[in-house]
């Protein structure tokens, strides 16, 4: 079945769930300027919920704002770098308390093991584990305050097939399923769920950088559904597990991946 048969083509704006519980929510999305980030920010911004979003990334984050100028709510951008930590939880102070954080930021560059040094590894952690932590850490006040909150996490599928030259990414994506848990039992009396979502390979500009059609090919022939994911099939995941519709749903991880197993 082609990418192109309706079955397997992505939702039209009007053909999405509305979810009424987040209406007016205050959203912090890390890396929202592009790829699934930029799906995050304009899911949320559609179910009329209040949302900021960190970037470093300067002309694709003001492109998005830009696009998104006709919403009741536009999205707000600060350019932040998660890896400054006094700068992130300053920022969340800023521009807080939120409701429901999506941490989403991450960068999946291809190494060997040879090529790891102690400084290299150091900047992967930082880059791809450590600020989920300390943006959970820094919005957790203003969530028990307002009686709740949501942490969503994004993991990979790529740890699970031990894809080869992502060793440390791989190493990150595994440790924020076991914060998500971890977050979740801590974190539960105080009405704050915690929940990671596993995102297949999905089609964005950087992903394109190391895949030809062909490879894109294989992709499609390994899932279960002959679909090519995007970001909204990650946002729709995400929009359901910050809602109340899912408001007994913590500590677990969820595949959005086609059945790429």
């Amino acid at each position: 079945m082609s990418e192109a048969d309706p079955i397997h083509a992505p939702l039209t704006r009007d053909q999405r769930a509305i979810y009424p519980s987040l209406k007016g929510k205050r959203v912090l999305v890390t890396g929202g300027g592009s790829g699934i980030g930029a799906g995050m920010v304009e899911g949320f911004v559609r179910q009329g919920a209040r949302v900021t979003f960190f970037d470093i990334a300067d002309e694709d984050s003001a492109a998005l704002v830009e696009s998104l100028a006709d919403a009741e709510t536009a999205p707000v951008f600060a350019r932040v770098d998660l890896t400054d930590l006094a700068t992130l939880q300053a920022a969340i102070a800023e521009h807080g308390p939120f409701d429901i954080l999506i941490n989403n930021a991450a960068s999946d560059d291809r190494h060997t093991i040879e090529q790891v040094t102690p400084a290299y590894w150091d900047d992967r952690i930082a880059v791809n584990l450590r600020h989920l932590f300390f943006a959970a850490q820094a919005v957790i006040p203003g969530m028990k305050a307002a009686g709740g909150g949501v942490i969503v996490n994004l993991g990979s599928i790529s740890w699970h097939l031990a894809l080869e030259e992502l060793t440390l990414y791989q190493t990150c994506k595994a440790g924020i399923e076991g914060l998500t848990r971890s977050l979740a039992r801590e974190l539960g009396p105080d009405n704050i769920r915690s929940v990671c979502i596993v995102p297949g390979n999905v089609r964005t500009p950087r992903q394109l950088k190391w895949y030809t059609p062909e490879g894109e090919a294989e992709i499609v022939k390994a899932q279960c559904l002959k679909g090519r994911l995007v970001p909204d099939d990650i946002a729709a995941m995400a929009l359901f597990l910050a809602s109340d519709d899912a408001r007994l749903v913590t500590g677990h991880e969820y595949f959005v991946d086609a059945g790429w197993r």
